[in-house]
Protein backbone atom coordinates (compact mmCIF):
# COMPACT_ATOMS: atom_id res chain seq x y z
CA UNK A 1 0.00 0.00 0.00
CA UNK A 2 2.71 2.15 -0.69
CA UNK A 3 1.27 5.81 -2.49
CA UNK A 4 0.50 8.52 -2.63
CA UNK A 5 -3.47 8.92 -2.26
CA UNK A 6 -6.36 11.50 -3.19
CA UNK A 7 -8.15 12.57 -0.44
CA UNK A 8 -11.53 14.54 0.05
CA UNK A 9 -10.56 14.90 4.52
CA UNK A 10 -8.54 13.16 6.87
CA UNK A 11 -10.45 11.72 10.07
CA UNK A 12 -8.68 13.65 12.49
CA UNK A 13 -6.34 15.96 11.07
CA UNK A 14 -8.01 17.71 8.18
CA UNK A 15 -6.34 20.45 8.52
CA UNK A 16 -2.63 19.22 7.72
CA UNK A 17 -2.04 21.86 5.12
CA UNK A 18 0.91 24.29 6.35
CA UNK A 19 0.38 28.07 5.87
CA UNK A 20 3.61 29.83 6.72
CA UNK A 21 3.48 32.51 4.35
CA UNK A 22 3.23 35.21 7.27
CA UNK A 23 6.07 33.61 9.87
CA UNK A 24 9.46 34.84 10.07
CA UNK A 25 10.59 37.72 7.43
CA UNK A 26 14.15 38.12 8.78
CA UNK A 27 14.41 34.41 7.58
CA UNK A 28 14.07 34.76 4.12
CA UNK A 29 17.41 33.46 3.38
CA UNK A 30 17.28 30.10 5.74
CA UNK A 31 16.30 26.70 3.97
CA UNK A 32 12.68 25.91 3.33
CA UNK A 33 11.48 23.19 5.32
CA UNK A 34 9.79 20.68 3.39
CA UNK A 35 5.73 20.32 4.13
CA UNK A 36 4.46 17.85 5.39
CA UNK A 37 2.17 15.76 3.77
CA UNK A 38 -1.33 16.85 2.84
CA UNK A 39 -4.11 14.56 2.63
CA UNK A 40 -3.83 14.83 -1.22
CA UNK A 41 -0.14 13.69 -0.59
CA UNK A 42 -0.37 11.62 2.28
CA UNK A 43 1.62 8.06 1.91
CA UNK A 44 -1.11 4.92 2.21
CA UNK A 45 1.61 2.35 3.66
CA UNK A 46 1.24 0.87 7.35
CA UNK A 47 3.91 3.62 8.54
CA UNK A 48 2.17 6.65 7.65
CA UNK A 49 -0.15 6.97 10.80
CA UNK A 50 -0.56 10.06 13.13
CA UNK A 51 0.50 8.19 16.37
CA UNK A 52 -1.14 6.76 18.96
CA UNK A 53 -3.99 8.70 20.20
CA UNK A 54 -5.85 9.09 24.02
CA UNK A 55 -9.09 10.35 22.35
CA UNK A 56 -11.26 7.09 21.08
CA UNK A 57 -12.57 7.07 17.39
CA UNK A 58 -15.93 9.20 18.34
CA UNK A 59 -14.33 11.87 20.19
CA UNK A 60 -11.41 12.05 17.62
CA UNK A 61 -14.52 12.42 14.92
CA UNK A 62 -16.19 14.91 17.15
CA UNK A 63 -13.46 17.52 17.16
CA UNK A 64 -12.47 17.02 13.08
CA UNK A 65 -15.18 19.49 11.19
CA UNK A 66 -14.00 16.97 8.01
CA UNK A 67 -16.74 14.44 9.97
CA UNK A 68 -19.71 16.48 11.28
CA UNK A 69 -22.09 14.24 9.48
CA UNK A 70 -20.33 11.32 10.82
CA UNK A 71 -21.10 12.32 14.66
CA UNK A 72 -24.33 13.35 13.76
CA UNK A 73 -25.20 9.97 12.35
CA UNK A 74 -23.83 8.21 15.45
CA UNK A 75 -25.21 10.12 18.07
CA UNK A 76 -29.08 9.82 16.26
CA UNK A 77 -28.31 6.25 15.65
CA UNK A 78 -27.40 6.46 19.65
CA UNK A 79 -23.69 4.66 19.23
CA UNK A 80 -21.61 6.77 20.87
CA UNK A 81 -21.06 4.46 23.60
CA UNK A 82 -21.05 1.56 21.43
CA UNK A 83 -17.87 3.23 19.20
CA UNK A 84 -16.10 4.79 22.20
CA UNK A 85 -15.73 1.54 24.14
CA UNK A 86 -12.76 -0.63 24.41
CA UNK A 87 -12.93 -2.58 21.31
CA UNK A 88 -10.68 -2.54 19.60
CA UNK A 89 -12.21 -1.43 16.17
CA UNK A 90 -11.56 -0.81 12.62
CA UNK A 91 -13.85 2.57 10.90
CA UNK A 92 -13.35 2.86 7.12
CA UNK A 93 -14.87 6.77 8.11
CA UNK A 94 -16.91 8.28 5.80
CA UNK A 95 -16.26 11.80 5.40
CA UNK A 96 -18.84 15.01 4.47
CA UNK A 97 -18.43 14.90 1.27
CA UNK A 98 -19.11 10.75 1.15
CA UNK A 99 -22.16 11.24 3.04
CA UNK A 100 -23.23 14.29 0.05
CA UNK A 101 -23.22 11.71 -2.17
CA UNK A 102 -26.28 10.48 -0.71
CA UNK A 103 -29.47 12.49 -1.66
CA UNK A 104 -30.63 14.93 0.65
CA UNK A 105 -33.95 13.62 1.54
CA UNK A 106 -32.26 10.41 2.09
CA UNK A 107 -29.64 12.11 4.54
CA UNK A 108 -32.04 14.02 6.35
CA UNK A 109 -34.96 10.71 6.24
CA UNK A 110 -31.75 8.79 8.22
CA UNK A 111 -31.46 11.01 10.83
CA UNK A 112 -34.87 10.73 12.12
CA UNK A 113 -36.39 8.48 15.23
CA UNK A 114 -38.25 6.32 13.01
CA UNK A 115 -35.19 5.36 10.87
CA UNK A 116 -32.91 4.90 13.99
CA UNK A 117 -32.32 0.84 13.39
CA UNK A 118 -31.70 1.57 9.77
CA UNK A 119 -28.74 3.89 10.30
CA UNK A 120 -27.25 2.02 12.99
CA UNK A 121 -27.62 -0.98 10.58
CA UNK A 122 -25.27 0.92 7.83
CA UNK A 123 -23.05 2.85 10.39
CA UNK A 124 -22.06 -0.70 12.20
CA UNK A 125 -21.12 -1.71 8.72
CA UNK A 126 -18.47 0.67 8.86
CA UNK A 127 -16.91 -1.17 11.44
CA UNK A 128 -15.28 -4.48 11.76
CA UNK A 129 -13.91 -5.88 15.12
CA UNK A 130 -10.42 -5.91 15.96
CA UNK A 131 -7.73 -3.96 15.02
CA UNK A 132 -6.53 -4.36 10.74
CA UNK A 133 -3.72 -2.06 9.82
CA UNK A 134 -3.46 -1.09 6.12
CA UNK A 135 -0.60 -4.01 6.56
CA UNK A 136 -2.99 -6.60 8.22
CA UNK A 137 -5.20 -5.75 5.27
CA UNK A 138 -2.28 -6.12 2.56
CA UNK A 139 -1.68 -9.61 4.20
CA UNK A 140 -4.90 -10.89 4.42
CA UNK A 141 -5.39 -9.67 0.15
CA UNK A 142 -2.09 -10.95 -0.61
CA UNK A 143 -3.46 -14.57 1.12
CA UNK A 144 -6.25 -14.68 -0.72
CA UNK A 145 -5.84 -13.90 -4.54
CA UNK A 146 -5.91 -9.97 -3.91
CA UNK A 147 -9.04 -9.61 -1.96
CA UNK A 148 -9.50 -9.27 2.05
CA UNK A 149 -12.43 -10.87 3.18
CA UNK A 150 -13.95 -8.43 6.48
CA UNK A 151 -16.89 -9.65 8.79
CA UNK A 152 -18.90 -6.00 9.64
CA UNK A 153 -20.21 -5.69 13.00
CA UNK A 154 -23.59 -5.54 11.18
CA UNK A 155 -23.48 -9.11 10.02
CA UNK A 156 -22.53 -7.96 6.58
CA UNK A 157 -19.21 -8.41 4.67
CA UNK A 158 -17.05 -6.06 2.71
CA UNK A 159 -13.92 -6.74 0.48
CA UNK A 160 -10.57 -4.90 -0.10
CA UNK A 161 -8.76 -5.24 -2.55
CA UNK A 162 -5.67 -2.77 -4.71
CA UNK A 163 -7.73 -1.03 -7.27
CA UNK A 164 -3.85 -0.48 -9.58
CA UNK A 165 -1.61 1.89 -8.81
CA UNK A 166 -1.76 1.28 -5.31
CA UNK A 167 -5.05 2.66 -4.80
CA UNK A 168 -6.52 0.47 -2.43
CA UNK A 169 -11.01 -0.17 -2.52
CA UNK A 170 -13.67 -1.38 -0.41
CA UNK A 171 -16.57 -3.04 -1.67
CA UNK A 172 -20.02 -3.12 -0.05
CA UNK A 173 -22.86 -5.63 -0.91
CA UNK A 174 -24.19 -3.76 -3.27
CA UNK A 175 -21.17 -3.58 -5.00
CA UNK A 176 -20.48 0.21 -4.24
CA UNK A 177 -16.54 1.08 -4.44
CA UNK A 178 -15.09 3.20 -1.91
CA UNK A 179 -11.83 4.11 -2.22
CA UNK A 180 -9.12 4.51 1.23
CA UNK A 181 -7.96 8.23 1.09
CA UNK A 182 -6.02 7.71 4.19
CA UNK A 183 -5.40 4.59 6.29
CA UNK A 184 -3.81 3.79 9.99
CA UNK A 185 -5.40 6.71 11.60
CA UNK A 186 -4.66 5.29 15.22
CA UNK A 187 -6.86 5.76 18.14
CA UNK A 188 -7.40 4.60 21.68
CA UNK A 189 -9.84 1.93 20.95
CA UNK A 190 -8.66 0.98 17.20
CA UNK A 191 -7.81 2.08 13.95
CA UNK A 192 -9.44 4.58 11.41
CA UNK A 193 -9.31 4.68 7.46
CA UNK A 194 -10.91 7.42 5.53
CA UNK A 195 -13.00 6.67 2.62
CA UNK A 196 -14.75 9.09 0.52
CA UNK A 197 -18.14 6.85 0.04
CA UNK A 198 -20.33 5.74 2.29
CA UNK A 199 -20.84 2.05 2.06
CA UNK A 200 -24.42 -0.23 2.28
CA UNK A 201 -25.17 -3.10 3.46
Amino acid sequence: MNTTVRTAGLFAAAAAALTLAACNNNNADAPATPAEPTPETAPLNPSATNGAETSDIVAAASTSPEFTTLTSAIQSADLQGRLSGPGPFTVFAPTNAAFEKIPAATRTSLMQPAQKADLSKILTYHVVPGRLTAADLQAQAAANNGVATLSTVQGGKLTARDAGNGQWEVTDAKGNKAKITLADQTRSNGVVHVIDTVLMP
